[in-house]
């Protein structure tokens, strides 16, 4: 009997086996249009208390959560606390309906609000249909976790996964996720390749699955086999004892198979991930993230705070090198003592570089402190400025950057302006390094924190791949550097298509190295580059991921064992 088989977008390389098992609620009635009994000042307050308890929940989540969950979660709180949320759940009451009814209304419009009016929020669609389920949740009197205790390991499926639900999930526990929505970038998908999860999102008919079934979970192909048959079991299994071999094998640097360099670095968002970084073989630090230490203050850190912890981090790694990225405030980083208040939209505003040139105070102290870092250890700093857009920006930052004691400077590409002038910015400083999260929302005109537009925040989109390889000619035509830190390199085949296209560099999730290190060693650079041409030939990102998957199972080393 044939095997079925759902489609779906794959995180990572990973294979599993295991009983399905539904993410699931205490089932509730859906709030109706029937009037109040107690009048609106009474169902007032008790949407304010619903509200309120969710913050709370909310709040107390993200204080055990890790760094990238916590900061959803305490931006959703503060969306419940919001005052125009409020005026909308008090207008709705006006006539005469029930709390449950005026907050889920109110959610829903000011979800419709954001979308048209493209404000910058740091939530997804699915995330403020999370925030309406657990409001009405509490005023029904329900519990708002998930049911999930099997007693076993189980493949986590449901529709989409909140931040509040993964972060009390027993993750020990989880063999895998698969969801029918979402995409390459929804928090599922960041969550599996931080965890080192095995993951399939945007897979159709996952939730018609009974509890129990076994399937196994396919993420290098993109499929989920439903009741797989002898032959099914034992090729995933042989293909699983093949993985952990793989990574337990002794890491070393990462190149393709004829021997070509790719370095692949780490990304960090403070010092304590540093040593867990080292020890799964990263072979540097491609993006170290500085807001860490601007966050929640009202005043700029000082010379020396900031000195003591940028040597934390480079003391790490003796003789490698460490690429710090200089502050990127503005957006949907806000900072008291730097941001420039309300714009109408700040992902095309003061954020960056430019937030950071209205503040030549808190870039040159900054400046200071890594020249300071750096004299006192012996890593290889690099640093580049964030949100570049122009020749003579990239003029400026060099020269700041040079004259403060620092000889590699570089600039982050994450505006298409300066990936179609590749060169002529590469003949002004040392190194690019392309931020796909950010290239790829501007290339779309996509802002990548509105769920409402997230299929468009695909960095496989040909489009994205034509800047990428417009930076990659530029650097390998001028001799220098050309990196890659956004969550297009922990894409095991991306990664060899990016290698394609003239990436020299690669910096991602330290848990995603293990999987893009054997991926890279798969393929010779002509291999890379015929992938990376039938992915630039594609029309939309599926075409291109498609058509790079169909380009690598063409070759010997990249045939997935059948």
């Amino acid at each position: 009997m044939e095997v079925q088989e759902l489609v779906g977008v794959g995180i990572g390389t990973g294979i599993v086996v295991g009983p399905v098992l539904h993410a699931s609620r205490q089932a509730a009635a859906a709030p109706t249009d029937a009037a109040s009994t107690i009048g609106a000042e009474a169902e007032l307050d008790r949407a304010r208390t619903a509200l309120a308890a969710v913050s709370q929940q909310l709040r107390e989540r993200a204080e055990a959560a890790d760094e990238a969950t916590r900061d959803v979660l305490e931006a959703q709180a503060l969306m419940t606390e919001d005052p125009a949320l409020l005026d909308g759940v008090e207008a709705g009451l006006a006539s005469g309906v029930t709390a449950e009814k005026a907050v889920a209304d109110a959610f829903a419009e000011f979800a419709a609000l954001l979308a048209d009016a493209g404000e910058y929020f740091a939530e997804r669609a699915a995330d403020l249909h999370d925030l309406s389920d657990r409001a009405v949740a509490v005023l029904q009197g329900r519990s708002t976790d998930l049911v999930v205790d099997p007693g076993h390991p189980y493949v986590l499926v449901a529709r989409d996964l909140a931040p509040a639900d993964t972060a009390v999930l027993d993750l020990d526990r989880v063999l895998a996720f698969v969801t029918s929505e979402g995409g390459p970038t929804s928090h599922t998908a960041i969550l599996a390749r931080q965890r080192g999860i095995v993951a399939l999102v945007g897979a159709g008919g996952v939730e018609s699955l009974p509890d129990g079934t076994q399937v196994i979970v396919d993420a290098e192909r993109g499929r989920v086999f439903v009741d797989p048959d002898a032959a099914e079991l034992a090729d995933a299994e042989a293909r699983i004892a093949a993985r952990e071999a793989e990574a337990s094998a002794p890491a070393g640097p990462g190149a393709l198979a004829d021997g070509t360099p790719v370095k692949l670095l780490a990304n960090l968002g403070k010092p304590g991930e540093a040593k867990g970084a080292v020890e799964m073989g990263a072979e540097g630090v491609g993006l170290f993230r500085t807001e860490f230490l601007f966050l929640d203050s009202a005043d700029a850190p000082t010379v020396e705070e900031q000195t003591e912890s940028y040597r934390e981090v480079l003391e790490a790694f003796p003789g490698k090198r460490v690429v710090v990225r200089l502050l990127d405030a503005g957006a949907d980083k806000p900072l008291a003592f730097l941001s420039p208040g309300e714009e109408e939209n700040p992902a095309l505003g003061k954020r960056g570089l430019r937030a950071l040139r209205a503040s030549e105070q808190v870039l040159q102290d900054q400046l200071t402190a890594l020249a300071a870092a750096d004299a006192a250890t012996d890593a290889e700093l690099w640093v580049m400025a964030p949100m570049v857009a122009t020749v003579e920006e990239t003029r400026f930052v060099t020269r700041a950057i040079h004259e403060a004691g620092i000889p590699v400077a570089g600039v982050m590409v994450e505006i298409p302006s300066v990936a179609l002038i590749a060169d002529r910015v590469l003949a002004q400083t040392d190194f690019a390094s392309i931020g796909t999260n950010d290239l790829t929302q501007y290339t779309m005109a996509a802002d990548r924190q509105l769920g409402s537009v997230a299929a468009l925040q695909d960095p496989w989109h040909p489009a994205v791949l034509r800047l990428v390889s417009e930076v990659g000619a530029a650097g390998a035509a001028s001799g220098k550097p050309v990196g890659v830190c956004g969550e297009a390199a922990a894409d095991p085949l991306l990664a060899v298509v990016l290698a394609g296209l003239g990436v020299t560099s690669l910096s991602m999730s330290p848990t995603a190295l293990s999987d893009v290190r054997v991926s890279l060693a798969r393929y010779s650079m002509d291999d890379a580059r015929a992938i990376a041409h039938a992915a630039l030939a594609a029309s939309e990102a599926a075409d291109a991921r498609e058509a790079a998957r169909a380009a690598a199972d063409t070759t010997t080393a990249g045939k997935i064992p059948a």
